[in-house]
């Protein structure tokens, strides 16, 4: 009975409320942390990952080997390769692409890979208009790639001292 009473004088006087408004009030003029975004970056991880790129050797050479690691441990089903043998024996893709619209950038192919070639880059902003803006080939894979090199490599460094 006296509990009832207690919870119908809550109710009726909306104590809920009050307590939300309480709440509010206390955080009201307090320092916003809001980030104005196109203005003001945030600070981003060295192992954020974005959108991905296709590594090369120093000498130029691409660094996959097509062993389609990468293509077997995609949940998403995403990335596609086709691989042909070189006139050296060596075997390379002749294509890779990864369908964006697809992939839920898990990075379980960068971690699969055993040369290091398919990473995921620090690339956040980007868009497509069209279903096929949002399919990475292979050339375009690697362009991205040659231009994120430096950043990529300071990221490894980076890995490499705190392990």
């Amino acid at each position: 009975m006296k509990n009832g009473i207690a919870n119908y004088i809550k109710s009726l006087f909306l104590w809920e409320l009050i307590k939300g408004l309480r709440l509010t009030g206390r955080y009201l003029f307090d320092k916003k942390i809001t980030v104005q975004y196109p203005d003001e970056e945030t600070p981003q991880s060295h192992r954020f990952r974005g959108r991905h790129a296709l590594r090369r050797y120093p000498n130029g050479e691409e660094r996959c080997i097509a062993c389609k690691l990468c293509e077997a441990v995609c949940p998403a089903l995403a990335i596609t390769i086709e691989a042909a043998p070189r006139e050296d024996g060596t075997r390379r893709t002749t294509r890779y692409e990864i369908d964006l619209t697809k992939c839920i950038f898990c990075g379980f192919c960068e971690e699969s890979c055993p040369v290091d070639s398919i990473v995921e880059t620090r690339i956040f902003e980007y868009h497509g208009e069209q279903r096929g803006d949002l399919l990475m080939t292979k050339e375009k894979l690697l362009a991205e790639g040659d231009k994120v090199e430096q950043q990529l490599a300071a990221d490894r460094a980076y890995d490499a001292c705190y392990r």
